[in-house]
């Protein structure tokens, strides 16, 4: 029983360490939040931190695979094949989310690009994490392209995720019409990448 009620609060810890540190992270960035800082949000005593996480780059490594988990697969690849049945519809309702995520007085941006931006090294564990996580989202791209028939995927995929980030950015500047913007040029771009056989 001891054992057990150990074990619980050790996940109990880690898992009030992860949620600490996506709120501090995804709102304020990596280079401004300090361990301190999510120890005290956590409640957590520091011995305890780095019981779980052997440095702050690691605890910033759990954070994007948790962010790509709940922002890339449940919210942006799930809540579109929701929304829409075809892969085009879908891929077009990545920008009617944006849309809605960009009104928000909460929205926090994108945090692979902003911490891609903050290490500024891709060769860096951080930095090449960041930009791995990235890639992963132009995977779901390539995959609903070539689900729609579009001709290049992996281009229509790389060219896609360009107006994902842009209007992320504008959004940023306090654009709150980006994704409207970005989901016209959206249009055109599956128009280009349509097949001819499509086209007739």
């Amino acid at each position: 029983m001891a054992g057990a009620a150990a074990a619980r609060a050790t996940v109990g810890a880690r898992e009030r360490i992860l949620e600490s540190a996506y709120e501090l992270f995804s709102r304020r960035g990596i280079r401004a939040v300090g361990v301190d800082e999510v120890i005290s949000s956590a409640s957590v005593a520091k011995a305890t931190l780095y019981r779980h996480f052997r440095s702050k780059d690691e605890l910033v490594l759990a954070f994007l695979q948790q962010r790509e988990q709940l922002w890339t697969k449940d919210w942006v690849e799930t809540e579109a094949k929701r929304r829409a049945e075809t892969p085009e519809a879908q891929l077009l309702a990545i920008f009617d989310l944006f849309d809605e995520w960009f009104q928000k007085e909460d929205f926090e941006g994108c945090s692979f690009i902003n911490i891609l931006l903050e290490t500024n090294d891709r060769l860096h564990p951080v930095g090449h994490a960041s930009a791995v996580h990235l890639e992963n989202i132009r995977t779901v791209l390539r995959t609903l392209a070539e689900e729609a028939g579009l001709r290049e995927p992996e281009q229509f995929a790389h060219s896609f995720h360009i107006l994902m980030k842009g209007s992320i950015v504008a959004a940023g500047e306090g654009d709150r019409g980006a994704a409207r913007r970005a989901q016209a040029m959206a249009r055109l771009l599956i128009e280009q990448h349509r097949s001819p056989i499509d086209e007739r």
